[in-house]
């Protein structure tokens, strides 16, 4: 998968198998995070973290009241890791050929043992495929080569994600990692109540509030490439119908999202720029179409509060 300046090319068909692989062990830290984390509005305890050695849960309440525990796949050396505030310590290799069910009967045997029972619901959530986590033993692909230039992909992302949020004086999210949609996302907020667009447990508790999203994705079934995606909710008639920088950004209907594929941003010749380019023209249309408190969009175009 060669690269250019740093951002690389990140064909879906050429890791469908991995990234199916990888995307399960990020469901089995999710669910930990779910089970042990106290709940916050939009399922912000749910979410994981993209940190500089892979995806990790935030500091988790041991149940058996002994500390905190964190577990983290750690991209660089191929392990799941385990870390407990008084220092425990438990690895789990990620190796070709070595099921996700196995690989998830090891981490919360080892979860047990740390920090005591764990609620764990076993069930695979938004993906296409059902076998629960702990019996499932049709991903085993993992090419520690194709996860290393994911993650440096997903490191891009999420630099760009970042600075995009940076100035917002509203209520924001940090650039979170969902386990669920395998994607990485920075939400802002009006402050305004919204009515989900369904009734199912996600969106009722995800999506109760005004607020527009911006993330990126390496690609799924529904998409099969890697894509920089945005959108407001709730949207009003005629959202669509506008054309966002740069000019490769466009409406997608079949996801009801404006995209802009990875493959264009990385072509630029300032691919940083771009992406910052598509998030911030999207905010601003997104701002102006859903009739935001002016003064607070207006701060996505400053620049972050001093240091004191």
């Amino acid at each position: 998968m060669p690269s250019s300046g740093g951002w690389p090319a990140l064909p879906y068909e050429q890791w469908q198998a991995t990234r199916d692989t990888l995307h399960a062990h990020t469901q089995v830290l999710g669910k930990l995070a779910v089970g042990l984390a106290p709940p916050e509005p939009q399922l912000q305890h749910a979410a994981l973290t993209l940190t500089g050695r892979g995806w990790e849960t935030r500091p988790l309440p041991a149940r058996d009241r002994s500390g905190s525990l964190v577990a983290a796949l750690d991209l660089h050396e191929h392990h799941v890791v385990l870390e407990h505030s008084d220092g425990r310590r438990h690895r789990i290799p990620l190796v070709p050929d070595r099921p996700v069910g196995e690989v998830t009967r090891e981490v919360l045997a080892a979860v047990r043992a740390m920090a005591g029972p764990v609620p764990f619901d076993p069930r695979p959530q938004e993906t296409p495929w059902s076998t629960p986590l702990d019996e499932d033993d049709d991903h085993a692909t993992y090419d520690s080569a194709a996860v290393t230039t994911y993650f440096r992909a997903a490191t891009r992302a999420a630099l760009a994600l970042a600075a995009v949020r940076a100035p917002f004086r509203g209520r924001a999210t940090p650039v979170n990692a969902w386990w669920g949609s395998f994607d990485l996302a920075v939400n802002l907020f009006s402050g305004r109540p919204a009515d989900p667009p369904s009734g199912d447990f996600i969106m009722r508790n995800a999506m109760d509030s005004q607020e527009i999203a911006i993330g990126w994705w390496p690609g799924d079934e529904r998409y099969p490439r890697p894509a920089f995606y945005g959108y407001a909710h709730p949207a009003p008639p005629g959202y669509s119908d506008v054309a966002l920088e740069p000019p490769a950004a466009r409406w997608e209907p079949s996801l009801g999202e404006f995209v802009l594929d990875w493959e264009d941003v990385r072509r630029s010749d300032d691919p940083h720029q771009a992406a910052l380019a598509f998030a911030r023209s999207l905010i601003r249309h997104s701002c102006a179409a859903c009739d935001w408190d002016p003064a607070l969009a207006a701060t996505l175009d400053g620049i972050p509060p001093p240091v004191r």
